[in-house]
């Protein structure tokens, strides 16, 4: 079957909503002739008649409504494609895994609508190991470990404590901190896909019990039953203060990497006043 062109859709679309070959011809701006022969073109790659003209009028046929209300999906799609590509430099998508920059969110979005007003300023959530970058639903995005792939690039613009989380009646609750190894008898609840914790922060024999997470809300609802406890960056207890869990620094671990990340050959045009803003607001806290 021969292909449907984008032009074809657009003056099927302009005969019908002008009524005639005529004044289609003159929304297009293209001669008669070139609509009507834009028209059998379409009607060959069909197969199928999709106009009655009479001397009076032009209708659809049966096939023709069909077509016609497909082709202002795909036209109305398209040009919401166009609107996007061309005002992509005027919004910023940024994503995060579970908790953003902690603290620091509320201030970067407020200066950054004093600073940048003409880049409209969007944060959203998604659980996967790049935080939606890599299947295209932020243009960068805040991750708290290494990304294993070429396709990416990263800054570090900040560090953050390790903090236990556990239930509120737990018995470790009533420290002000804890270490590695008050944790190793107990069962750890992990994200594998985004999560900063390991079993690897422990040495070998000395790791603890782990079950499997793959959403923040679960994680917490989990761990308020006293049955796991976990193990995250101080960003989640900014994020996500709960009734029943408390979190406690952990001092004997090492402090957590934020990096900001993006595409190695396509980085949004406000990378750079994203890690400057960012790596300031860590630095001063």
């Amino acid at each position: 079957m021969a292909d449907v062109e984008l032009r074809q859709l657009r003056c099927l679309v302009a005969i019908v909503d002008e009524g005639s070959f005529t004044d289609a011809a003159i929304a297009l701006g293209v001669s008669q002739a070139a609509v009507s022969r834009t028209l059998a073109s379409l009607e060959r790659a069909l197969g199928a008649r999709l106009l009655r003209r009479t001397s009076r009028e032009v209708t659809p046929t049966g096939t023709g409504l069909r077509v016609v209300s497909h082709a202002r999906r795909v036209l109305g799609e398209v040009d919401d494609l166009v609107r996007e590509a061309a005002s992509g430099h005027t919004h910023l998508r940024i994503g995060y895994a579970w908790s953003a920059v902690g603290r620091h969110t509320l201030a970067f979005q407020r200066r950054w609508g004093e600073t940048r007003p003409e880049t409209d300023l969007q944060l959203v959530r998604v659980n996967s190991a790049t935080a939606g970058l890599a299947d295209g639903a932020c243009d960068l995005a805040v991750v708290r470990r290494p990304l294993n792939d070429t396709r990416f690039d990263s800054a570090i613009v900040g560090l953050e404590r390790r903090l236990c989380v556990m239930a509120s009646d737990d018995p470790l609750a009533r420290r002000r901190s804890v270490r590695l190894a008050d944790i190793s008898g107990r069962t750890l609840l992990i994200d594998r896909r985004t999560g900063t914790t390991t079993t690897e922060l422990w040495p070998p024999g000395a790791r603890p019990a782990t079950e499997d997470t793959r959403d923040v809300d679960d994680w917490l609802n989990v761990i308020s039953t006293g049955r796991c406890v976990g193990m995250t960056a101080e960003s989640t207890a900014n994020q996500y203060p709960r009734p029943g869990v408390v979190y406690r620094p952990v001092r004997d671990a090492e402090p957590i990497a934020v990096r900001i990340a993006w595409w190695r050959d396509d980085p949004h045009p406000a990378t750079q006043a994203v890690i400057e803003l960012l790596t300031s607001l860590y630095r001063t806290s």
